[in-house]
């Protein structure tokens, strides 16, 4: 690994020039973009919700466990 303070952009050009075959200059492409996209949605990332966050949020009918009238010929 290069240290942090030695990476510039001239080193990331003269890594590519070496890259002779086009698949694999697109494959750096492809990983290009994705941490591009990483840096930019780090910051939006969403909490995970703790679980019970909801509780009381909605309430349930006394008569939610009953069987329905549409299921009595069945029974």
């Amino acid at each position: 690994m290069i240290p942090q303070s030695r990476i510039s952009e001239q080193l990331i050009y003269s890594k590519l020039s070496l890259l002779s075959s086009e698949p694999l200059k697109q494959e750096l492409l492809f990983y290009m973009d994705y941490l591009l996209n990483k840096q930019f949605n780090e910051g939006n990332m969403k909490r995970k919700p703790k679980f019970g966050c909801a509780k009381g949020s909605f309430n349930l009918a006394p008569d939610f466990d009953e069987p329905l009238d549409d299921f009595k010929e069945y029974m």
